[in-house]
């Protein structure tokens, strides 16, 4: 039956073809791996993108500072905070990524004008803050290697660029921001768990605080979704392709578990922290979370202290970089030119803190304000899109729930935005 033996030698080698043009997932079977998946990948990296952009020097600070000052009481200005994040960020990533567009975009289209400004806020404040970010890596890698803190900022800025010169640089953010992100859980966690924290006291004043500051609540919310650090994992989602109505539930998720990573790396800082003091130790000086981190675990405390905030500056550096050019370039623009404008970014952040030794102080307070001004601007045109702009969200019906949720949120972003004006006020004084 020569038919059927030219049909089976056909078969085996249209099979022989097969294999041959798909080796790697022939090996992929035999192994019992499956292919990475690049849309959970960049999902997952837009998620710590945003987590990560939050978790910078001032929020290790920050949250020491208000540890020694409140002691447990401090984990009810913690779940607010949370809650008030949630609220936020569900609302922006939503917005932006139904859309499809980046936030000065929509804002362009919601009222002419207030996309290019809240462009400028967000660049500004970006470029100023991103001179301390990339300062805090050199502090990490003094208290970590001992470096002097201007080579160490030197190296990292490098390493920032790098990242962007890769031929394949949006996967190579994505990795970068998850594993950092991973090894300061990881290391805060060792460290909260060595402090030996007052766990039932702090998990009382969670429901049960025996003192409500609203100055620790309202600081912690413009730490954490205040100027660049609320889009950036919204515009790093659009920009992996991962948006429209078809991607709702994966953003969601991405938005919620976000901020849940943010959440828990505050929670165990503010664990160590709490162990420390309540053993009896005394903070002060200018570096009180190194100081912690020394008394929970000796020597090997400073070294993964230095770990901890080196890699809290330069996923900042990262995140605030990749966010700040965003905001002047076109999502349809070419890639290669987007990240050579985030190089310069990058440099010109490490350049101003190499000649000055330090971010100028009335710099920061500048950016600290235009920080402040930026949440309340942004998200009311995102709110205001998502209540009476459907065309722009694909005819979306948007949740009543969740923006009643936002408008809340948006409420006291306006009181962040007043308090922020004194920052401005401080300069002419």
């Amino acid at each position: 039956m020569p038919g059927a033996n030219g049909k089976r030698k056909k078969a085996a080698g249209t099979r022989s073809a097969a294999s041959a043009a798909q080796p790697g997932q022939a090996a992929g079977k035999r192994r019992g791996r499956k292919p990475p998946d690049p849309k959970r990948a960049a999902i997952l990296g837009a998620m710590f993108l945003m987590a990560t952009s939050a978790i910078g020097p001032g929020f290790i600070t920050q949250t020491t500072v208000f540890t020694v000052q409140l002691g447990a009481a401090f984990a009810f200005a913690i779940l607010v905070s949370i809650l008030v994040d949630i609220a936020v960020q569900l609302n922006v990533w939503r917005i932006i990524g139904i859309s499809g567009l980046r936030a000065q975009v929509l804002g362009n289209k919601v009222l002419p004008g207030a996309g290019l400004v809240l462009a400028i806020l967000v660049f500004v404040g970006g470029l100023v803050f991103n001179i301390g970010n990339v300062a805090g890596t050199g502090l990490g890698l003094n208290a970590m290697l001992g470096l002097d803190p201007r080579i160490g900022a030197g190296i990292s800025a490098v390493l920032a660029i790098l990242i962007f010169l890769s031929k394949r640089a949006g996967l190579a953010l994505d990795r970068v921001v998850v594993v950092l992100g991973a090894l300061m859980i990881l290391l805060m966690l060792y460290v909260a768990i060595v402090a030996n924290p007052p766990v039932g006291s702090a998990l009382k004043n969670t429901v049960l605080p025996e003192q409500v500051d609203f100055l620790a609540i309202t600081t912690l919310i413009g730490g954490t979704v205040g100027g660049y650090i609320t889009y950036a994992g919204a515009h790093r989602m659009v920009d992996s392709g991962n948006s429209g109505l078809e991607n709702i539930k994966p953003i969601t998720r991405a938005a919620l578990l976000g901020v849940i990573v943010t959440g828990v790396m505050r929670v165990l800082l503010f664990l160590a922290v709490l162990g420390v003091v309540a053993g009896g130790a005394v903070l002060s000086g200018e570096n009180l979370a190194a100081d912690a981190f020394r008394i929970a675990a000796g020597e090997l405390g400073i070294r993964l202290f230095g770990i901890v905030f080196w890699a809290a500056a330069l996923t900042s550096v990262i995140g605030a970089s990749y966010t700040s050019v965003s905001f002047i370039t076109k999502l349809s623009g070419s890639d290669r030119v987007r990240n050579l404008l985030t190089v310069a970014f990058i440099a010109v952040c490490a350049a101003a803190y190499l000649l000055l030794g330090q971010p100028p102080q009335t710099l920061l307070v500048f950016a600290g304000a235009f920080n402040g001004l930026i949440l309340p601007l942004g998200f009311a045109v995102l709110l205001w899109a998502a209540w009476r702009r459907s065309d722009l969200l694909s005819g979306y019906r948007y949740p009543r729930w969740l923006l009643t949720v936002g408008v809340v949120a948006w409420l006291l972003t306006l009181y962040l935005g007043w308090n922020s004006l004194a920052g401005l006020q401080a300069l002419w004084t």
